[in-house]
């Protein structure tokens, strides 16, 4: 038998689901717009009384979904676009990348990924992999802490001292193997001395067995767009990968306008 709460919960839930639905329709409205709408036009277009509409607007114009301009219409905001940018971004990488990826995975083979950072985590957005049975393979979409991965090491060192010591006490530094660095003032060395070399290692930090290099991505404007990484057991990584692995990092960063070293 259901309670009230049980019912109330529902309502609730049918509710949220409800103003999603609406909040949607109408992005897609200005989306599609050929020249911005303005709110009579768009509570028109989407069925919506006026009142509701202006109201969901408010909302996604307070998180900069959309904005609205001295006379009234609105158009996609700051947020909604850099959402958009970032999606291009990831496929242009990838794009990009891929046949670099190929060449290195035939040159060392193993294991070769793409990521993007995400806030404290990088995110794996693409794989090449060996014709070997034992390989690494980090799952498309999957995500890690930065102090655990290569990558995420050379991030965290391009940040700053300071930035590497507030993501220290945000994460807590958290444990994955006996070999995570969970020292902060470690984690600021090892991250500095990262970036110093160009390249970084994951010595069994996130997973036992697996060992890891990697280097960093850039864009025209020299900033790190995303992480190259090999990916292998242990026993098997090689100091030698360092250089094509940095000389494929490079190639990449040159096809997205970069002219540094």
């Amino acid at each position: 038998m259901a309670t009230k709460r049980d019912k109330s919960e529902r309502a609730e839930s049918s509710s949220g689901i409800q103003v999603l639905d609406r909040a949607a329709r109408l992005l897609e409205t200005v989306a599609q717009a050929k020249k911005p709408p303005n709110l009579k036009v768009l509570a028109l277009d989407t069925g919506l009384h006026v009142s509701t509409a202006f109201r969901i607007l408010a909302s996604l114009q307070q998180h900069g979904l959309v904005e609205r301009d001295g006379e009234g219409a609105y158009r996609l905001g700051p947020t909604f676009l850099r959402y958009g940018g970032r999606v291009r971004l990831d496929t242009d990488l990838r794009s990009l990348a891929r046949p670099e990826m190929e060449r290195l995975r035939s040159e060392v083979a193993e294991t070769v990924n793409l990521t993007v950072r995400e806030n404290d985590e990088v995110v794996y957005i693409e794989r090449v992999t060996p014709n070997r049975m034992m390989r690494v393979e980090q799952v498309i979409g999957s995500r890690a802490p930065l102090h655990v991965t290569a990558v995420g090491k050379l991030m965290l060192g391009g940040d700053g001292e300071q930035a590497c010591l507030r993501y220290a006490q945000r994460s807590g530094l958290r444990r994955y193997t006996p070999n995570t660095i969970t020292d902060a003032a470690l984690l600021v060395r090892t991250t500095h001395d990262a970036v110093e070399r160009g390249f970084a290692y994951d010595n069994e930090e996130a997973e036992l067995g697996v060992g890891c290099l990697g280097a960093l991505i850039r864009d025209s404007a020299g900033e790190p767009v995303a992480g190259l990484s090999i990916s292998a057991p242990l026993e098997r990584r090689r100091d030698e990968w360092i250089v094509p692995l940095r000389e494929a990092a490079l190639r990449i960063s040159r096809r997205l306008g970069y002219s540094g070293e």
